[in-house]
Parts: C-alpha cells; sequence; structure tokens
C-alpha cells in the first residue's frame, strides 16, 4: 500500500461514498486510491461547486444516517486548486458541515528550491477549519482518525489534509484503522442545578416560544422538538437551515426567521411578549445583526452542543448536552398547562402568511414560489442561492421535513444552490430537486450546469430574471446611494440550457409556470425555467 491508499480505506471506513473535485498531477495517487477503495470521484468544474455537491450529499445521506453520516470529500490539488475551494470550506466551517478537504502539496525539502505554484495551504485554511493536518509517514492512520473524530464531534465542520506528494505514492506499512464510534453530546442531557433551574421556568410559564436552529438539525432533534413542542403548547420558530424540523403545515410551527425585517416585524413583538425563550440548538451565525439581544437574559433558557461565545445574545440558563435528551429530561413530571392565552401565535402565522402571499397582479417572485411549491410533491428538496429570491422563497416554501430547503445560511454565499442539488440528487435519486437561482448567480457558476449534464440528473431550475443584483440594489437605495455596478443585461437562459443540454423556456405568467413545471417532473435531464420578474421586483416584500 501507499499512503493514498491508508487515507482511502479510512475514509471508506468511515462510511465515505463519493469524492468531489478536480485532479491535478499533485493528487493523481489520492484520486486513484479512492476509486480502489470505492468511494467514486466526481469531476466538477470548479472547486468551490464541488465542495458544494459534496455538502448536497451529506445532507442526503444525514436523512438516512442522522447525526452519524460521513462527512463529505472535497479534492484540490495544491495553489490555484485549494485557493478555489476557500469559500466552500469556509462556508462548512459557519454552516456546520463535516467535510475532509484533500489537497495535494509538494515535498518539504522541494518546496524550499522550487515555487511554482507553492505557497502555504495551511496558513491560509487555519481560521476557516476545524484543524488542518500535514500527512507525515509512519502517521497516516492516526492522522486519518483524529480528522474525522474533529470532523464529526461536536458541531460538524471542514478538517483540511495537506498531503505531500512522496507521502500519497510512497509505499507504507502502516495498516489501516476502523472509524470509532463517537460517544457524542446529542446523547448526553444537561444536568445539575442549571436543568432544575430550566424545569421551574418551564413549570411557571405561561407565553413559551421555542427557537430551534442548526444543531437541532445536525442532532436529528426533530421528533423530541415536535414532541415537546405540541406537548407543552410552544410555538416553535426555526431558522432557515432547520426548517422542516416540524412539518411547516404545522399550526405550532411560525416558519423560518432570520434575514427578512418583515417577517421579523411580525415575529419579534411575539419573542418580546414571551416570558420563556427556549433556545434548541439555536446557532446565531445563521441570523442578521436585527437578532442581536431581542430577548432579556432572564427570560432564555439554552440548549446547546458547546458553549456559545458569539456575543449575539445572552441566556441566564445555558444547558449544555444534547438537545434531544435534554429536552426530555427539561419536560420530565412537569404538567403541561394553557398557553398564550390571547392566540397570539395563532395571529402571528396568518399575519405571516398575508405579508408574503402572491402578487395581487398575479406574477411576480411570490407568485413564482407558491405556483412551484403547489406543483412539487411535497418530498421535494429545494436548494437556494443568495439573493432577494431566496430570502422570500424562505417565509413562503413550507417544508415538510428537515433539510427539505438547502442554503448557505452562514455565510450566505452564492454560487451555491446548483451544486448543492446536484449533490443531492445524484445521492438520492428518488428525491425530486428544484434549484432556485437569481441571474447573477446562476451566471457565477454557469458551468456545472455540464456536470449536471453528465451526471445525467433531471433537476429543474429556476432562475428568477431581473437583470440586476436585487438584494444589493435594494440596499443602495435604501441607504440613499446612487446606482453603481449592480445591473447588467439579460442572457438567454432557455439558449444557454439547450447549449449545455438541458431543456429552457422563458415563463412571465403564472399559468405557463405551472404547465412547464409539471412537465419538467417527467423529464430526464435538467429543465431550466428562466422566470421574468422585472426590475424591483422585491420592493416592499422582504
Amino acid at each position: 500500500m501507499n499512503g493514498a491508499d491508508i487515507i482511502a480505506l479510512a475514509l471508506k471506513g468511515a462510511g465515505c461514498r463519493t469524492a468531489y473535485g478536480i485532479p491535478g498531477g499533485e493528487v493523481l495517487a489520492l484520486v486513484e486510491a479512492l476509486e480502489g477503495a470505492g468511494i467514486s470521484f466526481v469531476l466538477a468544474k470548479h472547486e468551490n461547486a464541488a465542495g458544494f455537491m459534496a455538502e448536497g450529499e451529506w445532507h442526503a445521506m444525514a436523512d438516512e444516517a442522522g447525526a452519524a453520516a460521513a462527512p463529505g470529500i472535497l479534492v484540490a490539488t495544491l495553489g490555484p486548486g485549494m485557493a478555489n475551494a476557500v469559500n466552500v470550506v469556509a462556508n462548512a466551517m459557519q454552516d456546520r458541515v463535516p467535510l475532509i478537504f484533500l489537497t495535494g502539496c509538494v515535498d518539504g525539502a522541494e518546496a524550499v528550491r522550487y515555487t511554482h505554484q507553492v505557497f502555504d495551504h495551511q496558513a491560509v485554511l487555519r481560521p476557516i477549519v476545524k484543524a488542518s493536518l500535514r500527512a507525515e509517514p509512519g502517521a497516516i492512520s492516526g492522522m486519518m482518525e483524529k480528522a474525522l473524530i474533529l470532523a464529526m464531534e461536536g458541531q460538524p465542520g471542514p478538517v483540511h489534509i495537506d498531503v505531500p506528494i512522496s507521502i500519497a505514492e510512497g509505499e507504507t506499512c502502516e495498516a489501516p484503522k476502523g472509524f470509532p464510534r463517537l460517544q457524542t453530546l446529542s446523547e448526553t442531557a444537561a444536568g445539575g442545578r442549571a436543568l432544575e433551574a430550566a424545569r421551574a421556568r418551564l413549570g411557571s410559564a405561561t407565553r413559551p416560544v421555542m427557537i430551534a436552529g442548526v444543531d437541532a438539525l445536525n442532532e436529528g432533534a426533530a421528533r423530541e422538538v415536535e414532541a415537546f413542542c405540541r406537548r407543552f403548547c410552544v410555538p416553535l420558530i426555526t431558522t432557515y437551515k432547520a426548517k422542516g424540523i416540524v412539518d411547516e403545515e404545522d399550526p405550532i410551527c411560525l416558519g423560518g426567521a432570520g434575514l427578512s425585517p418583515r417577517a421579523d416585524g411580525i415575529l419579534m413583538p411575539l419573542i418580546e411578549a414571551a416570558d420563556l425563550v427556549l433556545l434548541a440548538g439555536y446557532d446565531p451565525i445563521e441570523m442578521r445583526v436585527g437578532w442581536r439581544d431581542r430577548w432579556a437574559a432572564e427570560k432564555a433558557v439554552e440548549i446547546t452542543p458547546v458553549l456559545r461565545t458569539h456575543g449575539m445574545h445572552r441566556s441566564e440558563t445555558t444547558l449544555i448536552g444534547g438537545i434531544a435528551p435534554t429536552l426530555a429530561a427539561l419536560g420530565q413530571d412537569i404538567e403541561p398547562r394553557a398557553t398564550w392565552a390571547d392566540c397570539e401565535p395563532a395571529s402571528a402565522r396568518e399575519a405571516l402568511s398575508r405579508a408574503f402571499a402572491p402578487e395581487p397582479d398575479g406574477w411576480g417572485p411570490a407568485t413564482v414560489f407558491h405556483v412551484l411549491r403547489d406543483v412539487m410533491p411535497r418530498a421535494t428538496v429545494a436548494t437556494a442561492d443568495s439573493g432577494a429570491h431566496r430570502i422570500l422563497l424562505s417565509q413562503i416554501w413550507r417544508c415538510a421535513m428537515p433539510r427539505a430547503l438547502l442554503q448557505s445560511s452562514g455565510l450566505c454565499t452564492m454560487a451555491c444552490a446548483l451544486p448543492l442539488g446536484a449533490g443531492h440528487r445524484r445521492a438520492r435519486p428518488d428525491a425530486p430537486v428544484i434549484v432556485f437561482v437569481g441571474d447573477a448567480g446562476l451566471e457565477m457558476g454557469l458551468g456545472e450546469l455540464a456536470t449536471v449534464r453528465d451526471l445525467k440528473l433531471p433537476l429543474i431550475v429556476v432562475v428568477l430574471v431581473d437583470a440586476s443584483l436585487a438584494l444589493i440594489e435594494l440596499k443602495q437605495r435604501g441607504s440613499q446611494r446612487p446606482n453603481a455596478g449592480v445591473d447588467f443585461g439579460e442572457t438567454d437562459f432557455p439558449a444557454v440550457a439547450a447549449a449545455f443540454g438541458g431543456a429552457g423556456v422563458w415563463v412571465e405568467d403564472a399559468a405557463t409556470l405551472r404547465r412547464e413545471a409539471q412537465a419538467a417532473l417527467g423529464c430526464d435531464s435538467f429543465t431550466l425555467l428562466a422566470c421574468r420578474i422585472g426590475r424591483r421586483a422585491y420592493d416592499g416584500k422582504i
């Protein structure tokens, strides 16, 4: 065996099935070893997109394996290959996505006198990964064990492994190790005086509200969150990442929050009126600045797998432990009581429905999202790129299950939706996937339509066409700045779709959208629905 074989077998033993990336001379041994170990290598058109495909697959696998889903794998060659992936690695760190990032590098002695494409990968990546490791002779198995544990423990995230060519290609006497089962915090309930204080607060609360976030999602605590909220009549708000942790058609669910001032205007009064704010795996990295210090510390009971050091809010009572077991311990032997005597949560739910209703004139981005939610099966997985459309979509698109709306929440990066959808659909061919992008976001990652074609993925890609960076233009006007750098020409997206081997159509009314979306569900290649919505279509809607 060579060093690359040890790395590949460790990843296979951890349950990894696919690696995504772009090969280069310095990672050829790694690509060969991955394939030899039974891990398929998928070629993308950009390393950034490859990382999002790996994340999309991880979400698909997490649907089945829960918190034990194996991390994604991203492979890049040295220099520009590694640098191209910085965005998606930072996203994995902020969105709590387990990712093993393998890069090739020249040997240390070689780097002393050879500088072409050579710079310090680890120095670049250390601020945005949980760890950056370098493969060393005789310690590859131990390094892989450490990398996999770090990627999965606590709040999951990316771990970088720099692999010198001589290590990857050189023979080794090491034997691969099996992946150890982790005893994670998700299996351990918080206890002690903090738990007793929280139980007293719950027992006396008459206006409780819960905010659930990405940690509850990653720990697979959906069932326990729903049971707790239903038993104690607690209305539920989620972050965008945790949408669907309770079926959003359920009256106890008030949907996602975090980026829409219009939604905040409805939800914040409810939070201010609450006498108990339960934070279940809520990580404020997903939220905009308007969510800073929105409740008094004495009202908050926080359940978290890690100590929070963000400074966005304070909680007088903090329970460090797994979300599901701690919720069970919190509610044990407490008698439920009537809550919200004036039905404020129901009123807030109705107000949200009115605020994000379809356009009165019958066409616009809200209508697009309502029509497509009606057409697409309940089990559809949607992905959303960053931009104004994502904020509106996240308020309208109701999720029946966790991980049914995938997006970049912590970093809010563009060009993520198409590869997220591709990775998910490839891993779960049975689950229909619809991708929502703005025209600028699609143009940023247009090459991945070729990847979708080559993988024969029947995605439905919906592009909102307004020839503008709508969210930035809206902020520009809102701060009374002149228009600059936000407008561009309209691309013939249906023609582009045809050039990439898919089908494409212009859509300018709800009836056409409904007809074309229903037809797209039966296609065996990707379909691009280019919805012309006009400039400033999001004014007053988000």
